[in-house]
């Protein structure tokens, strides 16, 4: 039985035991561009990239630091590796749990967020769900919570192609990641 997948930049990638030097932005902004959120249920595509791009820039709008930032960025990166399961499933998964949080630890150390406090992953949490939030209520006319959580910027919910969406998560990892 095959252990790995290959990635975008041919990559043999081995989830179950990730290695920081086998992550690549570019895997990872390929194929977040290329996946859609809420299991393709919106009324058109709209990928984890675009939804992970429009995280950042909340962050930035809120005031956060860029590392703040590049966590929101970053922040569903494991799913280019391992998918993504809805949330009603995904809770009787332990085990993926498990997968799905030692891989994006290795991803977050990989990028110089290892270090990151339950208050800094706390803030991003909240972006998450504000943009998850707006989402639903902006493609499906849907509220998801009784209090819409708090949103500061303008963000693009608009089809995008994939290209221009790597792009944009590209150029802002660019601006982000300090060596």
């Amino acid at each position: 039985m095959q252990t790995y997948i290959l990635t975008f930049s041919g990559i043999k990638f081995y989830p179950m035991e990730p290695r920081p030097e086998d992550i690549r932005i570019e895997d990872i902004a390929h194929s977040l561009s290329l996946m859609t959120r809420a299991n393709g249920h919106f009324k058109h595509f709209f990928s984890v990239g675009q939804h992970s791009v429009n995280c950042a820039r909340e962050a930035e709008d809120r005031g956060y630091t860029r590392r703040i930032q590049l966590g929101c960025l970053l922040h569903d990166a494991s799913e280019s590796y391992i998918s993504d399961i809805t949330r009603p499933v995904k809770q009787y998964l332990n085990a993926y749990y498990l997968i799905e949080e030692k891989l994006q630890r290795t991803i977050y150390e990989k990028f110089g967020l290892g270090d990151l406090t339950q208050a800094d992953l706390a803030l991003i949490r909240s972006v998450d769900d504000a943009l998850l939030y707006k989402e639903f209520e902006t493609l499906m006319n849907v509220r998801l919570f009784d209090e819409p959580p708090e949103l500061v910027g303008q963000h693009d919910f608009e089809q995008r192609d994939f290209k221009k969406v790597e792009k944009a998560f590209l150029d802002l990892f660019d601006c982000l990641y300090q060596k």
